[in-house]
């Protein structure tokens, strides 16, 4: 009876189930990034035991210093300073990578400024058991420029000009030692957003993501790179040097832009009018011809004719002329005429007349050519 009573407890009994424990994250990284430091890393899918997570895991996030030449040891105290939640996990995702952005005080940024951030992260599929720790990262932090907040633009027919005031000290209100520079930022945004994004910025749903356009060392860039009826969100970011780190500032106040070629083409050259004389079966006339426009984006030429010099007069041509030829038949014996010529571009505009060229038909029928 003995030996029955004690067998209670033998392996065959149920147990509880072990609660899933999510491998350890391994390529987690930092970098400063204005008053920020922006943790990335991938989540895990599977626990240790192979079984895919039902769910993303939660997320702890621990934080430490470390003096100058510590090394980031295993075992030095980090404290937790975040959890991210299962159930938001996704909206920080981006590219198949969590990103995490720790904000810091400018205060802390300039206390800190000698010694090193530590970081490394836990996941939780079940509130028994936690992944083991992930790598460790370290990095110096720094005080940066203060944010620019008078980014403004204007567009010319060789790029959009883009302009802002340099900083002069940091967001601690210390003077910035050394300014290495601008970094230019630029996306393109959806068309159907672009009513809400004027509206707020920071809705602006892009076309493609916010990649570095340009450098430039002083506090302005030029960008040549664009095309016109598109809409482009641009940031300016400064670059504060540090022996040999560097770090930016946060982002620039953000510009919104959508380019219009409201640019005219340079004016058609060397217009000729030559008088083709009457034939039994074709009355006189003037032929009209003029040198190619060297514009990329050539729609077309109109024809202007006047009887009064210095005047462009009446356009001859109800359609666009998509060659630079043009017969004029409406003229008449002992009239004198002043031709000019225009190039239109795909926007619809015009250029200056190119330089007049009379021509009149005598009552003869021989024609005196003059020249402009």
């Amino acid at each position: 009876m003995l030996c029955a009573l004690s067998s209670c407890g033998t392996p065959g009994d149920p147990q509880p189930p072990r609660p899933p424990i999510p491998v350890a994250i391994t390529d987690l990284s930092a970098r400063q990034q204005g008053e920020a430091v922006v943790l990335t890393f991938t989540l895990p899918a599977q626990t240790t035991e192979g079984d895919p997570l039902a769910a993303p895991p939660d997320v702890e996030i621990f934080r430490g210093f470390l003096a100058a030449g510590a090394a980031a040891k295993a075992g030095a105290s980090l404290a937790l300073v975040y959890t991210i939640p299962s159930a938001v996990a996704d909206t920080y995702i981006a590219e198949g990578r969590l990103r995490f952005a720790d904000p810091l005080q400018p205060a802390d940024l300039a206390r800190y400024a000698s010694e090193r951030l530590v970081y490394f992260v836990r996941t939780r599929a079940s509130k028994r058991a936690a992944s083991a720790d992930s790598n460790r990262v370290a990095l110096h932090v720094y005080p940066v420029p203060e944010k620019i907040s008078d980014l403004a633009a204007t567009v010319t027919e060789p790029g959009v000009e883009l302009r802002w005031s340099r900083p002069s000290r940091t967001t601690s209100s210390t003077p910035i030692s050394a300014l290495g520079g601008f970094r230019i930022y630029r996306a393109e945004v959806e068309p159907p957003a672009i009513a809400e994004a004027v509206a707020d910025p920071s809705k602006a749903k892009l076309k493609t993501p916010l990649e570095i356009l340009g450098v430039s060392p002083s506090a302005s860039y030029r960008d040549t790179q664009f095309e016109f009826d598109r809409t482009y969100l641009y940031v300016v970011r400064s670059v504060a040097q540090y022996e040999l780190d560097s770090v930016e500032s946060a982002d620039s106040n953000t510009l919104l832009l959508t380019p219009r070629d409201t640019f005219p083409p340079a004016p058609p050259e060397n217009l000729v009018v030559v008088l083709v004389p009457a034939t039994p079966e074709t009355p006189a006339h003037f032929e009209l011809s003029w040198g190619i426009s060297q514009e990329p984006d050539v729609a077309g030429y109109h024809v202007y004719r006047s009887e009064q010099p210095g005047q462009r007069g009446t356009r001859l041509n109800r359609e666009l002329l998509p060659t630079p030829t043009f017969r004029d038949m409406s003229i008449a014996e002992g009239r004198g005429y002043n031709y000019t010529v225009t190039v239109v571009d795909r926007a619809g505009n015009e250029s200056a007349p190119s330089a007049s060229v009379s021509a009149s038909v005598p009552i003869s029928g021989v024609a005196e050519k003059e020249k402009p």
